[in-house]
């Protein structure tokens, strides 16, 4: 194994020919005709170029280092300007992105204006969907590959590459029962690195063990090894033998027999690190009718030591630099982010009450719960990625008298909606959802940007939702949720948590917080804005005198405070880090009007209804007006005419 470190690296290094295969690719059809020894060279290139990234910013690393051979592979053996290329949970995109003509761009990746670190067919036609999340590939692959049949484009080939830990997701069974159904043309790659983010969890993952570990290639079924000796280099004699061994004992309960069940001829264990190999398995793929899965073997982190004896720390790792062997980190600043202080409430709360579970979805890394797993290993759930399981679960637990945690990202709780609907918000049950990375994400973009959950969840009866302001309220609205008999929802962002000098109200459900008065207007912050909103009051002391109101709830809104800010013919201006359409501010001013208020001093500060690109943060919340200058200035646009 390689062990090349992250060096310093800049645009002019970048630009000096350290990578001079990869610098001459506009596209990947020179990859084509490119020797053995020039693809290992390529392979090389490219972990040399994601290694310098990471000595200048966090992305995504050890899943990268993964594909590289596969990704070239794939390159070789299809024509992806027509061909169809699904990468499914994309953040392995990156070695994609540098044989796709994006090598003199890549230095910007993950930067605002610049590359993203996902799929985007905005960025080229290599890309075809924006895969953010996880298990999709599958379907859209079989409706792509069903689509060019409909067409009549039925030489256009269609591969899915997904992941083993997203390959328990319940859409991918929907899909492949549907794909063997149609019997269409297709592959299936199953990058199997025994990883997720985590470790993966789950039987599936138990069956992918025991295919790994079966000494025989199965799926070779007869027809296929006529196939294989009908192409150069195929069908040596080993393969043969294998394959009428198979024939003769079905391969026991091993040999791939779930997906040939399905209609879907399995191919594999292979090494997913062996370009010539994958090819040759991939070229037999291409030629052989219907669907085939072909199980593909790789190691997360490969080519980097510490990565791939550590891939969970190198999933996504703060940027650092390696000399000779020793990693120096970039430290962060400011103060703990809410995810620590939500993941001590966890652990507060399970210390306490014996009835108290924690339910994640895959993320056990990123909402930081390993001490919580390692103290309550009974009472902590990670189902793999598999939302909507996670919430109906749940729900289940409820009906026993526990008091569960879900503990999933905003953006990724979307794929539960249903089981929110129907199996906790209907029944009524006390399930209390975290919602990690509520809000904007920063670098990871439009797919990962927690933005809808303020109106996707205060529609439903019943349901209770709550922002922390500051990082004491985040323990004391887990314990007011665990504490109240209805569902609960509590939103927080991927950001630090202000300590406010102050001794906090009681949390009492539907009511918000003062944190100053004003004689002029008010700032009425959602959540982690309120730190936006304190700096934009106090930078206009001396102009005007601007309360600010720490909302707290969404739903149940505080009527008073929303007739008391209101009533007195004052401006009102509402802070919020989400989507405007259906968020805090619309809820306010449907509070209003229900009261039939003058709301025409109310102003709404909230995201645009679009799809915010990827950046830092705070760049992020100053280009859509959401930075204490702006808000200041928002107030100064809001006094009547006449005022000041």
């Amino acid at each position: 194994m390689t062990n090349t470190p992250p060096k310093k690296s800049d645009a002019h290094h970048h630009a000096l020919g350290q990578h001079p295969l990869l610098a001459g690719l506009d596209d990947a059809m020179p990859l084509r005709t490119f020797s053995p020894d020039q693809l290992n060279s390529v392979a090389a290139e490219i972990r040399d170029v994601l290694c310098n990234l990471l000595a200048t910013r966090t992305a995504h690393f050890a899943s990268n280092l993964g594909v590289v051979e596969l990704c070239l592979a794939l390159h070789c053996e299809f024509d992806f300007r027509s061909d169809r290329l699904v990468w499914d949970t994309g953040h392995q995109i990156y070695p994609h992105k540098l044989v796709t003509g994006r090598y003199h761009q890549f230095p910007s990746i993950r930067t605002r204006g610049g590359l993203m670190g996902y799929p985007n067919p905005h960025e080229s036609v290599y890309d075809l969907f924006m895969t953010g999340h996880a298990g999709c590939s599958v379907s859209t692959a079989v409706g792509l590959r069903s689509g060019d049949v409909v067409g009549g484009q039925p030489d256009r080939r269609t591969v899915a590459v997904i992941g083993d830990g997203a390959f328990p997701s319940g859409i991918v069974f929907e899909a492949m029962n549907n794909a063997g159904e149609l019997g269409d043309d297709l592959t299936i790659v199953l990058n199997d690195n025994k990883m997720s983010i985590c470790p993966r969890v789950g039987a599936v993952a138990d069956y992918l063990d025991r295919l790994r570990s079966n000494p025989f290639y199965t799926g070779l079924k007869s027809e296929v090894v006529k196939l294989l000796e009908r192409v150069p280099m195929f069908g040596d004699p080993a393969e043969r033998l294998l394959a009428q061994m198979k024939e003769g004992v079905k391969a026991g309960l091993l040999g791939g027999m779930l997906f040939e069940e399905l209609g879907i001829r399995y191919v594999g264990p292979i090494d997913g690190h062996d370009i010539a190999l994958v090819r040759k398995y991939l070229a037999m793929a291409r030629e052989t009718s219907g669907p085939v899965l072909l199980h593909v073997v790789t190691e997360k982190g490969h080519g980097y030591k510490p990565a791939a004896e550590d891939p969970v720390y190198f999933h996504t790792p703060p940027a650092f630099n390696d000399d000779a062997g020793t990693l120096t980190t970039q430290k962060s600043d400011g103060h703990p982010p809410y995810t620590l202080h939500a993941r001590e409430a966890i652990r507060k709360a399970m210390t306490e009450d014996q009835r108290v579970t924690i339910i994640t979805a895959a993320m056990c890394q990123g909402n930081k719960l390993e001490p919580v797993r390692e103290k309550f290993p009974d009472r902590f759930f990670d189902v793999g990625i598999c939302e909507s399981h996670a919430v109906a679960f749940a729900a289940g637990q409820c009906k026993t008298g526990l008091r569960p945690i879900v503990d999933i990202y905003s953006t990724f709780l979307q794929r539960s909606y249903d089981q929110i609907f129907q199996e906790v918000a209907l029944q009524d049950l006390p399930v209390t959802f975290l919602l990690d990375r509520a809000g904007l994400t920063g670098p990871d973009g439009p797919t990962h940007h927690g933005l809808f959950d303020i109106g996707y969840m205060r529609v439903f009866p019943n349901m209770v939702c709550m922002a922390p302001g500051y990082a004491a309220e985040t323990g004391m609205m887990l314990d007011a949720a665990l504490h109240h008999d209805h569902p609960c929802s509590i939103r927080y962002p991927k950001a630090s948590a202000i300590e406010l000098d102050h001794v906090p109200a009681p949390i009492e459900i539907g009511k918000c917080e003062v944190i100053r008065e004003g004689a002029d207007g008010t700032i009425v912050a959602f959540g982690a804005m309120l730190e936006q909103a304190i700096a934009a009051a106090e930078s206009l002391d001396g102009d005007l005198d601007v309360g600010v109101i720490n909302a707290r709830f969404v739903k149940p809104m505080d009527e008073a405070m929303v007739h008391d800010t209101v009533a007195g013919g004052k401006f009102v201006v509402t802070v919020e880090e989400g989507a405007r359409m259906g968020g805090f501010g619309s809820a306010f001013i449907e509070s209003a009007v229900q009261q039939r208020l003058d709301t025409r001093a109310i102003r709404v500060l909230a995201l645009p209804d679009e799809f915010i690109d990827h950046g830092d943060r705070n760049e992020l919340l100053h280009d859509h007006g959401l930075s204490p200058v702006a808000i200041a200035q928002a107030c100064r646009d809001a006094v009547p005419t006449g005022v000041h």
